[in-house]
């Protein structure tokens, strides 16, 4: 069984969404503002995080910023902003996912057995008895079974998003993905309005594995076409 914790000032959205993923099977963690909210993953397992942007005491933002620096569990935003930037900025801090206000519970529901499934894959939830799996590409370095990754023998932590975009690629070295292809392969949904969501998991993933994230050995630009890893000796 997954943990969930849910993060809104707002007691009756919170406990919409706990209705429908209790129903779903999830352990469901309650949380009103970002501070309570890392308290809560301070002290419980928790596998997925739902959390609103406006809130009091600490907001969703600088929350977000805060739990990255610790945890890589997958985080869905909520807000009333609908704005590209907004998602933008959402994605920028860490964010996995971000949903508008007012939301339909059974997509939210959906969205979270997604990146659950992601999650799992990963290895930070279930059974790792399995072969182990090393791709190379040059100095990057990705073993599939314990998730990790390393470039030039230092280790890279990725957030789920992050590493299965550049698990997709070194598997594939050579061949060039498209912006939706990339997004329907990782979301496994359609790819519509796709091109800022990928584009920041793209840079993320450069800044985190290139030393210079401008000059990429690694995950390089087909201009007008996609992105790649070259096939490296």
């Amino acid at each position: 069984m997954s943990n969930i914790l849910v993060c809104d000032d707002d007691r009756a959205i919170v406990e919409a969404i706990e209705i429908y993923l209790v129903q779903e099977g999830y352990q469901v963690y309650k949380a009103y503002d970002g501070r309570e909210a890392i308290r809560i993953l301070e002290t419980q397992e928790v596998h997925l995080l739902i959390i609103d942007v406006m809130m009091p005491k600490l907001d969703g933002i600088h929350a977000t910023l805060k739990i990255r620096e610790k945890y890589s569990i997958p985080i869905i935003i909520l807000s009333a902003k609908s704005e590209d930037a907004d998602k933008i900025l959402g994605l920028n801090i860490g964010a996995d996912d971000y949903v508008t206000k007012p939301f339909n519970p059974l997509e939210l529901t959906a969205r979270v057995k997604s990146h659950l499934r992601r999650y799992t894959k990963l290895g930070s939830i279930g059974n790792m008895e399995e072969p182990e799996q090393i791709y190379r590409a040059g100095g990057l370095v990705m073993n599939d079974m314990t998730k990790e990754v390393t470039v030039d023998e230092e280790s890279v932590k990725l957030t789920p998003i992050e590493y299965n975009i550049l698990l997709l690629l070194v598997k594939n070295q050579g061949k060039v993905f498209s912006i939706n292809q990339i997004y329907e392969s990782i979301w496994n949904e359609e790819a519509i309005g796709a091109d800022n969501t990928v584009a920041v998991h793209i840079r993320h993933i450069r800044e985190k594995i290139e030393i210079n994230p401008k000059e990429p050995r690694y995950l390089k630009v087909v201009w007008g076409v996609g992105y790649k890893v070259d096939k490296q000796g």
